[in-house]
């Protein structure tokens, strides 16, 4: 752990800032960007901006030459940041430099590049650079108990998936095993951002809801400030990745791009504060 990092014992947890915001009675901003793109400072400079504009929990994705759910534009970066060298150091330095802010700063990786690093050094070195939790989309917590000891031992959040396909059944083992925040993926499919946030997403959360009473955030296809204040009307975080995604792949200069991702992040974060009353909270 470098001079100024977050120490262990202080670190925000990835829940904090949703909690906050819920009993705000509004929903919190979740942005997303991969390590390494455009650049490994770059994509510091650009989370650091849309933090300073109004996201307020940060995904930071570990690139990976097998990203399942990765739609084209989330794709498109991580590609360029594996030819670029990006490497789980980098990942980690990156988390650093954000969680530096105060900002509860989460990883978003598949379980293979965990696995390899190994599961107890990965969550310890996370800890380190005042990483709150991880995502593991492809994970489930019926074959993650290596990783769940693991987190537990440092205190680093572990976040698990449901799905419009979930039967109860699995919303109710997967959210037992959740700290933090419970991610709702709205859409079955890729990520990317849509024209219209899916119909199945109020109807997951009131689901997930039944099972458990953490934050639930929302995530896959969230890209203007109308689709932001629509999820956060049924949903405790509004996570958004490809939209922020495309402000760097647009821009002609990283000082742009992370430019760009700061008005984007003013945008939805105006959304998720719109006065109403969210159903289901």
């Amino acid at each position: 752990m470098t001079p100024g990092s977050p120490a262990l014992g202080t670190r925000a947890a990835s829940g904090d800032a949703v909690e906050a915001a819920r009993a705000q009675g509004r929903a919190a901003l979740v942005g997303y960007l991969p390590a390494g793109y455009p650049s490994v400072p770059g994509a510091i400079t650009a989370l650091r901006a849309m933090v300073e504009t109004g996201v307020e929990v940060v995904e930071v994705g570990l690139p990976y030459s097998d990203p399942l759910m990765d739609g084209p534009t989330i794709q498109r970066a991580v590609d360029a940041a594996l030819r670029a060298g990006t490497t789980t150091a980098d990942v980690l330095r990156t988390v650093e430099g954000v969680a530096g802010t105060g900002t509860p700063t989460v990883v978003m990786s598949y379980w293979n590049p965990i696995d390899r690093y190994g599961a107890e050094q990965f969550a310890r070195d996370l800890a380190a650079a005042g990483g709150a939790g991880v995502i593991t989309p492809d994970l489930i917590p019926d074959e993650a108990d290596d990783w769940l000891a693991a987190a537990r031992g440092h205190r680093v959040d572990t976040v698990f998936l449901v799905a419009p396909s979930s039967s109860d059944r699995r919303i109710a083992l997967t959210v037992q095993a959740c700290r933090g925040f419970v991610y709702a993926a709205s859409t079955m499919g890729v990520t990317g951002a849509r024209e219209q946030v899916s119909s199945d997403a109020a109807a997951l959360v009131a689901r997930t809801r039944r099972a458990t009473e953490l934050p639930i955030g929302v995530g896959l296809g969230v890209s203007s400030g109308e689709q932001a204040a629509e999820v956060a009307r049924f949903a405790d975080g509004v996570i958004v990745g490809s939209a922020f995604v495309r402000c760097l792949l647009d821009a002609p200069d990283e000082r742009a791009g992370a430019g760009a991702a700061a008005t984007l992040a003013a945008e939805l974060a105006a959304g998720v504060r719109r006065q109403g009353t969210k159903s289901g909270a």
